[in-house]
């Protein structure tokens, strides 16, 4: 099945609509994945938290949210897939190559574990850090269940790489999409988190070094709206 769905992939075109790069997180994942994994995309930009948002997003997306993913298929028509974990399962589908998971079984269940862990959770690191790419590195102290997830966090990193991490600098050692759901965090780390623990800091490093990740990072720089909101700049 993966091998015929891969071979449907080759001539097609993907479109994977984002958000604002400073602080759309949901959009990083997927496009810090393909492009770290160096799978062909056009992007398609809505920029977030204006009048026009919701019109613009109804045009391209099922439930009003970004990323989706349009996949062009080369005898005609589409499919569009939406929620973060959904499209990363698409792409590895279509290109099994790619190890988007890992291969090992007891490897491959910890990364979806974990990944799906990060989708449904950890809100109060997410409220309490939100991502600004723009923001200046400071330390900024969670509440008392931010700090219980940002440990928790820790300790799944500390997981797999002392399990799973021989072979890279990555969660998996090589980049899985383990890593891409967890890409956003990286930065909330490194821009709030002030003296991290060394495995965290090893890791958040190598995550931030990809050429992916740098490329993102260039694209928030010349971002020249006035979001994130004054709350975002505590």
């Amino acid at each position: 099945m993966g091998r015929n769905l891969h071979e449907e992939s080759r001539p097609s075109e993907f479109t994977l609509y984002v958000g604002n790069k400073c602080f759309s997180s949901w959009s990083l994942r997927p496009w810090v994945a393909m492009k770290h994994l160096e799978i062909p995309f056009e992007e398609g930009f809505v920029r977030l938290r204006t009048p026009e948002t919701a019109a613009n997003l109804a045009k391209v997306s099922p439930t009003g949210l970004v990323p989706v993913l349009d996949h062009k298929l080369p005898k005609g028509g589409g499919r569009i897939v939406w929620e973060t974990l959904a499209i990363l399962e698409y792409l590895a589908d279509l290109y099994p190559e790619k190890r988007l998971w890992p291969e090992e079984l007891g490897a491959r269940a910890l990364a979806r574990s974990v990944a799906t862990e990060m989708h449904s959770g950890f809100r109060e690191v997410r409220y309490g850090w939100p991502m600004n790419l723009r923001r200046p590195k400071s330390h900024k102290p969670l509440d008392a269940e931010g700090e219980a997830q940002r440990a928790r966090i820790e300790a799944i990193w500390r997981q797999c790489r002392e399990q799973y991490g021989e072979g890279g600098p990555f969660l998996f050692g090589h980049f899985t999409a383990a890593d891409a759901m967890y890409a956003p965090v990286v930065t909330r780390f490194d821009t709030y988190g002030g003296e991290l623990a060394p495995v965290t800091r090893a890791y958040v490093d190598a995550v931030l070094a990809t050429p992916a990740m740098l490329h993102w990072y260039a694209e928030a720089a010349g971002e020249r709206w006035p979001e994130p909101g004054p709350h975002e700049q505590d």
